[in-house]
């Protein structure tokens, strides 16, 4: 009888070089990275899965995903061998655990955390280029703060959702939308349990705009009433995007069915 063990990855990534998580035909993905190396050191045809769909040169700091392997090995081992087989990517597995077979990392998960950073300041970016959004002009982070409590709670986000969102229903609940200023960065921080495609880029686009002195903050929540995209102020980049934290509210009880020494 084949014994399948699944195990939890949580996963950082710089995600320049990729055409986002999921496995296309367009270019590499960190899917398909992930694959590739754990079928190198198993021999297996293995699927793994993640708990959010980050777009190309959105980076991850805590994406979680799972996979299933035969062969027996302990979760140390398989951390030690996915990070050997990952080079040269810019992809490394932090933890691996056994869990139950009902864990799904995207299915199980009740909360999704996101981190924008923009740098503001006049100089161009070098070691933080594609890591983060350069904006030059002046912002003003509070008044994003402001505007961004317009947007927190249970509300038809219609405005802030990409048109090929694949999502039933434009209604989501965000639990947490704070903007902070540290030194010459700007931290956008964001909580919900799930996302539309490019919600939160299209809600730091905006936010900006209010930063800068082009929008008053009221004109956050008139765009989020009118539920038309064209409202939308526009898009963030991706360069300064982290899937950064997922959540689990029944912990992911380890069952080790190897006997590994």
């Amino acid at each position: 009888m084949t014994v399948m063990q699944r195990f939890k990855i949580t996963i950082e990534y710089d995600g320049r070089p990729f055409v986002g998580w999921q496995m296309q035909k367009n270019g590499p993905s960190v899917q398909h990275a992930l694959t590739e190396a754990i079928a190198a050191f198993t021999n297996e045809d293995v699927l793994v899965q993640g708990a959010g769909r980050t777009d190309a040169g959105v980076h991850a700091t805590g994406q979680v995903a799972h996979v299933e392997i035969e062969k027996p090995m302990a979760a140390h081992q398989v951390q030690g061998a996915l990070n050997h087989h990952l080079k040269p990517h810019p992809i490394s597995a932090l933890k691996v655990e056994a869990v139950e077979d009902s864990f799904h990392a995207r299915f199980s998960a009740t909360g999704r955390a996101y981190r924008y950073r923009i740098i503001n300041r006049r100089a161009p970016l070098s070691f933080d280029k594609g890591l983060a959004w350069h904006v030059a002009r002046p912002l003003d982070a509070q008044a994003m703060h402001e505007a961004a409590q317009y947007l927190v709670g249970r509300h038809d986000f219609t405005t802030f959702r990409h048109v090929a969102c694949q999502a039933k229903s434009p209604v989501k609940t965000l639990d947490l939308l704070m903007v902070e200023r540290q030194g010459e960065e700007i931290i956008v921080h964001v909580a919900a349990r799930s996302f539309l495609h490019h919600q939160v880029r299209s809600m730091v686009g905006t936010l900006e705009l209010v930063g800068a002195g082009k929008w008053a903050p009221q004109q956050v929540q008139e765009a989020l009433l009118a539920q038309d995209r064209r409202a939308l102020g526009f898009n963030a980049p991706p360069d300064g995007l982290y899937l950064s934290r997922v959540r689990y509210d029944t912990p992911s009880m380890p069952r080790d069915k190897t006997t590994v020494g």
